[in-house]
């Protein structure tokens, strides 16, 4: 099955990390603090502005960026998790 986001939508999937430290004791995802990353998997076409432009989105597929660890909808494709989210929710994008 294919998905493809609508207006200024983005498909991401986020990265999980495995996060130990020196004692052995591995933190578990609920108790990680946000933000989160994620890798861009799909892009919308963009917003409308007030002049029915459309406006591109400013992050690219591939990109890792930053998102709230409740931000977006999760989604299941395929038994791959994704999460479906705003442009607006993006926080940051990592370089």
């Amino acid at each position: 099955m294919k998905v493809r986001p609508l207006s200024d939508r983005i498909m991401v999937k986020r990265v999980d990390e495995a996060e130990q430290v020196k004692g052995g004791i591995i933190i578990p995802d609920t108790a990680k603090e946000t933000p989160q990353e994620a890798v861009v998997v799909s892009v919308g076409p963009g917003k409308r502005n007030k002049n029915g432009d459309v406006v591109a989105p400013e992050v690219k597929t591939g990109e890792k960026i930053l998102i709230g660890k409740y931000a977006g909808t999760d989604i299941e494709v395929d038994g791959v998790e994704y999460v479906i989210l705003s442009e607006d929710d993006v926080l940051a994008i990592i370089q």
